[in-house]
């Protein structure tokens, strides 16, 4: 008889250890989802491999490797990976964090980053702080402060009729459906949810929809889809209109997100 699975890792079971920063890895299978959590330290959720999404009450992102999210303590969240991933997560003690945000972020990952944060996986867990481990955390904690802080999140409503506008939005997010399409399957006018969606989310009907997209196609291009075949996917009518948006949006083109 084979040897029983070993137990997963519990982060949470690692917080007490004295240092001000914890590095974990875990790699995660497709569709593997890690449910609502929190943890009493500041996380970076980082995937060094692969693309996933982070969801909170308050909102979801897509996450690939150039890309990490900067989640503050007890704020519940779950992950879900959307092919294989190789997750590597600090857990930071909060006097640790006196200069990064106190709330949710999306920080730009730097090659430098990348390269501390895989090295502070490999150490133990009780590290010399004196020593050169000491000092590589203490670098992390400098390069983390620096980063770019990025407008990648989608606002999720919580009222029951407009979350469920939004999921159709988010599972079909090549629906062409116009906002009065959409307001009349939910017996509301288009003037209503147009104004139901700037109060509950900040953003209009269609920023919110194409941000929804742009997240999409970033987690399709990550995991290597043709841009043709996702521009096409999403109604758009040329590559070179959706390449347009993307870096419009996200300062980049699609192609800088390939995995």
């Amino acid at each position: 008889m084979g040897q029983p699975p070993a137990p997963a890792v519990r982060a949470n079971d690692f917080m007490g250890v004295p240092r001000p920063v914890v590095a974990l890895a875990r790699d995660l299978p497709p569709s593997h989802e890690i449910d609502w959590h929190s943890h009493p330290r500041f996380q970076l959720v980082y995937a060094a491999r692969g693309v996933m999404s982070v969801d909170t009450r308050e909102a979801t992102w897509v996450v690939p490797p150039q890309r990490a999210v900067w989640m503050p303590p007890q704020v519940e969240h779950r992950l879900t990976a959307k092919g294989v991933v190789q997750l590597r997560s600090l857990y930071v003690r909060p006097d640790a964090a006196a200069r990064m945000p106190p709330s949710c972020e999306v920080l730009e990952v730097t090659p430098l980053l990348r390269e501390l944060v895989l090295r502070a996986t490999e150490l133990p867990l009780e590290y010399d702080v004196r020593g050169p481990a000491g000092r590589l955390m203490r670098l992390l904690l400098d390069e983390l402060a620096g980063l770019a802080r990025l407008p990648y999140h989608l606002p999720m409503p919580k009222t029951a009729p407009l979350a469920a506008v939004c999921r159709r939005l988010l599972d079909a997010p090549e629906d062409g459906a116009t906002l009065e399409e959409i307001a009349r399957a939910g017996a509301l006018s288009g003037r209503t949810l147009a104004r139901h969606f700037r109060r509950h989310t900040g953003m209009s009907f269609a920023e919110w929809r194409r941000r929804a997209r742009l997240l999409r196609a970033l987690a399709w291009i990550a995991e290597g889809r043709p841009i043709l075949e996702v521009a096409m996917e999403l109604g758009y009518d040329s590559p070179s209109a959706f390449s347009a948006m993307f870096r419009r949006e996200l300062g980049a083109p699609p192609s800088s997100f390939r995995a």
